[in-house]
């Protein structure tokens, strides 16, 4: 796979933000697709093979209704949020804005890798949740996919640039409802069927995990573990395991609905009979974690979670993610964790 970087970067820092209602295709009212689709029909195998997508198509974003005249070869995701959401899909060359730097990013991890490797050119076109101008129209895309939030103060210039669709944040749920988000990929690429898929076998994997976990005892919490500092997640936030999704028990406790940041007493309170670790140095050990010094306390090993063996470290940058790939990750870690 080719990779190109840019050169120049305006750099600033956000902290990741990470589901399930699933969202359905425009209807043609709303401008999903312009002009006739041909209906799927099985193959020598007796599958479904869908036919190929129509275009030109519309598509109702925020910025308007945006005619695609053709099926998009190069696309450029500048919403930093969007980087799992598209990788899913089946193209050869894309651009990418990332949350982190390129190598403080997940693109190297096991769970992006196979996506990754299928795509012959990636191009970085923004890092630090910063679009470089200059990258994106080096990329040359054919469209570009926008948020209308994240996106706001540059939308100006990437319309410039090429079509673009702004996809309005709010009602796609960016934060905590992948599934429309993909939905809303596949319908701009002419690529319903793999949204649809990824999003049933997804399904089906939450299903399983569910299942297999229901016999759990006692609480779950979730630990975002970083190098100065521990946060909380939230039963808003980390949907895909709590009451709409794996259905594990949150500790009884006023902060766990929004989440907060932790200190070792604050811990110690919450006092959960599972303890899922979600180290943001994962794949680098030898950095520093708050916990480390932490674990060298007598609050720490008097922790249930801790005298039980029952805490379990995952890569907290995907498990305490939002997108599919992150929240693949994360239901696959959680359930080999306490599926014992």
């Amino acid at each position: 796979m080719k990779v190109r970087q840019a050169t120049s970067w305006s750099v600033f820092f956000t902290g990741m933000i990470s589901l399930l209602l699933l969202l359905s295709s425009c209807s043609s009212n709303t401008g999903s697709v312009s002009g006739p689709t041909a209906s799927p029909s099985p193959n020598a195998t007796g599958q479904e093979e869908m036919a190929p997508a129509a275009f030109p198509r519309t598509i109702e974003a925020d910025n308007g209704s945006i005619v695609i005249k053709e099926k998009p070869e190069r696309v450029a995701v500048v919403h930093w949020g969007y980087v799992d959401s598209i990788l899913l899909f089946d193209l050869q060359s894309v651009g990418l804005a990332l949350p982190f730097t390129k190598d403080d990013s997940s693109l190297g991890t096991d769970t992006y890798k196979p996506y990754v490797d299928k795509v012959e050119e990636l191009a970085i076109v923004g890092e630090n949740t910063t679009v470089n101008m200059e990258a994106l129209l080096e990329y040359q895309p054919d469209v570009i996919i926008a948020g209308n939030v994240v996106n706001a103060k540059v939308k100006d210039q990437l319309e410039k640039i090429a079509t673009t669709v702004v996809i309005d944040e709010a009602d796609t749920d960016v934060w905590s409802n992948w599934p429309a988000v993909v939905t809303k990929f596949g319908e701009i690429l002419g690529q319903e069927n793999v949204a649809e898929q990824f999003i049933a076998d997804y399904q089906a994997k939450l299903q399983n995990a569910k299942e297999k976990l229901a016999d759990v005892k006692g609480t779950v919490a979730f630990l975002q573990v970083r190098n100065n500092a521990v946060w909380l997640g939230g039963t808003n936030y980390l949907v895909p395991y709590y009451d709409k999704g794996l259905g594990l028990k949150a500790p009884d406790s006023s902060a766990m609905t929004e989440g907060a940041e932790l200190s070792l007493e604050g811990l110690s309170a919450l006092n959960p009979d599972h303890l899922i670790l979600g180290y943001f140095n994962y794949d680098n050990p030898s950095a520093a974690s708050l916990t480390d010094e932490w674990e060298k306390t007598n609050v720490w090993k008097s922790l249930k979670a801790v005298k039980s063996g029952q805490t379990y470290a995952v890569n907290g940058a995907l498990a305490m993610g939002y997108g599919p790939l992150a929240n693949t990750y994360g239901i696959e870690s959680v359930l080999e964790a306490l599926d014992q």
